[in-house]
């Protein structure tokens, strides 16, 4: 997926198979959120609010913007379990980014928009609980799929499901169920 990118008006129109004309008369009508280039005054518009705009109009998602199906967010404090994590993950293909807490796990969501986390929960700081709780309520990650992986009880793991976690595995935990669960989840 392209991140962090602005696109032309041009390229839009081709994105949607529409005139050049269509893409600025939406953009001055303020359905697509754009901003001016100083000088020339040629309109840019970010790949997200693109993304936005083709999501609010049920318009499909070109196949080059979409996400790459194998990034994931590794979330853990202790970089024996996130570099294990990253070994297995990186052997089957995954692209992996690790974040050492809570914090810097917000801000690497909303720049690298993972596929999938996965989640300590027990992290000085901002806990996992909180970044389940934080991540369902931004729109622009919500749908970011959560694995939380714990050494808590299991009644903190149930916890951690229903504030929207979508699975949760025990610490310790074999390399062939952490990759069965990253699959499903997924695929």
């Amino acid at each position: 997926m392209i991140r962090n990118h602005s696109l032309t008006t041009g390229e839009i129109a081709k994105y949607c198979d529409v005139n050049l004309r269509t893409v600025i008369r939406w953009i001055n009508k303020g359905s697509l959120k754009a901003y001016k280039l100083p000088g020339r005054g040629n309109n840019r518009v970010q790949t997200e609010d693109f993304l936005a705009f083709l999501s609010e109009n049920n318009m499909p998602v070109p196949e080059d913007l979409l996400p790459t199906k194998r990034e994931v967010l590794i979330v853990d404090d202790e970089p024996a379990y996130s570099k294990s994590i990253k070994r297995v993950l990186s052997k089957a293909g995954y692209e992996c980014t690790i974040a050492n807490d809570g914090f810097q796990a917000g801000l690497m969501l909303h720049s690298n928009h993972p596929t999938l986390m996965t989640l300590d929960l027990s992290m000085p700081g901002l806990d996992g609980f909180e970044v389940i709780t934080f991540t369902r309520g931004q729109e622009s990650v919500a749908k970011t799929k959560i694995l939380v992986i714990s050494a808590l009880n299991e009644r903190e793991l149930q916890r951690a499901l229903e504030l929207g976690a979508d699975s949760a595995i025990s610490k310790p935990f074999s390399n062939e169920e952490l990759l069965k669960v990253i699959n499903e989840l997924i695929d």
